[in-house]
């Protein structure tokens, strides 16, 4: 039997919920819920705490070890293998993505893009579901890379838990911008938890990196005490 269920609630998988719409909008659901027949009610498929946003989209914030492919979502991926015509691609689930030589910005049969076993690629799911074998691509639905591809071969490129990653790449995140502040760099963060830095020198990368690793076990005050550290030797 389904239940009305309040943001911020536990479930479990299998729970079935029911959300009131607002103004008339259809209840969207994000990571952790499918949608349970023609109605308003959604089924839980992970264990977590409900969250919510305006207008009405839910999901469920969950801890989860390993990264299940969604379609859509931007990850980064470590070139494996090289088969013909197709790149395998491992992004960090349960197998191995494909990636097309075609899926690249102006890649043509006599135009092939320069991707070796080992590089990281940006990348988006096309095709992710539970009966076929997953597809990137590095190519936006007008052909253009639009940031995706093959990434630089300096920097440094580490592993957070997927939660912290989804609260990085929020807009105006607290702490990619007092770090930018700090130290100027670049970063790319995929939703499968695999973030890439690079900022002007190793010592510089290496603190970022190590910022971000542990900002998820940080409270704000610690994190302003942190960043208020760190400002200090700046050279």
């Amino acid at each position: 039997m389904a239940r009305c269920a309040a943001v911020g609630d536990a479930v479990l998988a299998g729970d079935l919920l029911t959300f009131p719409a607002a103004h008339g909008a259809k209840v969207l659901c994000g990571p952790g819920l499918r949608r349970q027949g023609s109605g308003l009610g959604l089924a839980a498929c992970k264990s977590g705490i409900l969250r919510h946003k305006e207008p009405s989209v839910y999901w469920v914030d969950s801890q989860q070890k390993r990264y299940v492919p969604t379609k859509g979502e931007y990850v980064i991926g470590i070139v494996t293998t090289k088969s013909g015509d197709i790149f395998k691609v491992d992004v960090g689930g349960s197998e191995q993505a494909s990636l097309s030589y075609l899926a690249f910005e102006g890649a043509t049969k006599r135009n092939r893009p320069n991707v070796q076993v080992g590089d990281l690629v940006f990348a988006q799911f096309v095709v992710a579901n539970k009966d076929m074998e997953p597809e990137l691509v590095c190519i936006d639905s007008c052909g253009r890379s639009n940031g995706m591809g093959v990434i630089g071969p300096d920097g440094l490129l580490f592993k957070v838990s997927m939660n912290i990653a989804r609260k990085l790449l929020t807009p105006n995140c607290e702490v990619i911008k007092n770090l930018g502040d700090l130290y100027p760099f670049e970063i790319v963060i995929g939703m499968n938890g695999r973030i890439w830095v690079k900022a002007k020198t190793i010592k510089h990368t290496l603190l970022v990196a190590n910022v971000l690793e542990s900002c998820e076990n940080m409270t704000t005050e610690q994190r302003k005490r942190a960043f208020k550290k760190l400002s200090e030797n700046v050279p």
